[in-house]
Parts: C-alpha cells; sequence; structure tokens
C-alpha cells in the first residue's frame, strides 16, 4: 500500500502500547500536537491528488496506528467515498454531505491528519440542528474495485420513487404519513409551513368513500 507523509509537530516522548514487530508499537491512542486520535475515530486526510471537482480532504476510519519512532508514526485507515468518487458519480438522492464506508485501506503518515470529523447515521444525521463543516452521514457501504453498494436496497419515498435527501426538504400526508419532496409537490418552504398536506392518493380515496356514502 503507498505511504504518504506530511509535517506536523508530534510530542517527543515514546507512548506506550502494544508491542508487536520488530521496532514497531501498535497504538490504540496518539497526540500530535494536543489532538488525541484513537482507533475508531473519523479523520480528514489530506489529498495529494487533490482537484477543483474533488475536495481537498479525504474522510476516513482510523483502524490502527503504529509506531516506529517520534519521525514515523503510521495510521491504518478505511477510507469513506464521497458519491463523485464512485463509479456512478452523484446521483440526485445523494446528500452534499454523504459518505459510503469502502472496502479500500490505506497507510498515511499521522502526519498527513487533517483533523477529526464525525460520520453519523442518516438518522442521527437528520436530528442535528447545525450541521457543521465536520458533520458528515453514511447509509451504504461501498466497494471500490466493483462499484457495489450494500445494502442493494433502501426506502424510496414520494412519487418520484427516490431514496432520502436530507437535503431536499419533504412535507408529510396527514392521512397516509407517506413523505414528499417539495420540490416534487410545487410547493415551497413558505407554503409549507402549516400546510395540512392529503396527498393526491388519499385525497381520491376520500372522494370515492363521500362518491359511495352519498349515492
Amino acid at each position: 500500500m503507498a505511504r504518504t507523509r506530511g509535517g506536523l509537530t508530534r510530542r517527543s516522548t515514546k507512548p506506550e502500547g502494544t508491542a508487536s514487530a520488530a521496532g514497531r508499537t501498535r497504538l490504540e491512542s496518539y497526540t500530535i500536537p494536543t489532538t488525541t486520535y484513537r482507533v475508531g475515530d473519523c479523520v480528514l486526510i489530506s489529498r495529494p491528488n487533490a482537484t477543483a471537482e474533488l475536495p481537498a480532504a479525504l474522510v476516513a476510519r482510523i483502524e490502527g496506528i503504529d509506531f516506529y519512532s517520534v519521525n514515523k508514526v503510521d495510521v491504518h485507515v478505511r477510507r469513506y467515498y464521497r458519491p463523485e468518487e464512485t463509479f456512478e458519480g452523484a446521483q440526485r438522492f445523494h446528500g452534499r454531505k454523504e459518505v459510503f464506508l469502502s472496502d479500500h485501506w490505506q497507510v498515511v503518515s499521522v502526519r498527513a491528519i487533517e483533523g477529526k470529523c464525525t460520520v453519523h447515521s442518516l438518522e442521527d444525521y437528520m436530528k442535528l440542528g447545525n450541521v457543521g463543516a465536520a458533520d458528515y452521514f453514511c447509509r451504504f457501504e461501498y466497494a471500490h474495485e466493483t462499484g457495489a453498494f450494500h445494502p442493494n436496497y433502501v426506502p424510496v419515498y414520494c412519487i418520484c420513487e427516490m431514496p432520502r435527501n436530507p437535503d431536499l426538504p419533504m412535507i408529510h400526508c396527514r392521512e397516509c404519513r407517506h413523505r414528499y419532496h417539495l420540490k416534487c409537490l410545487g410547493v415551497t418552504i413558505e407554503e409549507a409551513n402549516g400546510l395540512n398536506y392529503v396527498c393526491s392518493e388519499c385525497s381520491s380515496r376520500k372522494e370515492c368513500v363521500s362518491s359511495v356514502t352519498n349515492s
């Protein structure tokens, strides 16, 4: 696996950890210079080939930390892919902060870590009152060599029959509780506020029941 190197200041004392291969100590955490990174943390890593189309930082999850010396600390990470990095590219239902946990593992220098981030479930992400720059969400795993997603089925909504996109406001029908995109209904957010919406299917059903009752 390719290894990259950068330049951050690290503490000079050798940390304690589990001895493994000769000259290497497996750690559960490491601090540079005041931020402690632990196995399981989600982090932003400098992208060596950043372009105008792709953000400058990769999203990844720390799976292991290997200490060799104060000048060499390697971090094993599992990459999160952004929609635009997949074979199919970004789709309409992909959220702006959506990432996919992939089977792509890399070894990078601890110096390449730019900072921590948080990868939420879709449900927890939608509960955030204020989405920060370091907030992301994940609902799929992605095989980077085949382009396959898991799960390969998620619930769909609205007349467009698309999976949930937290960036697209929705409204639910008061009768069936199904959700519909405001954009698909031609309704603005201002118009949706306080709207007691009934979908066309439920309206037709109520009209049919009313016609039978009055006949």
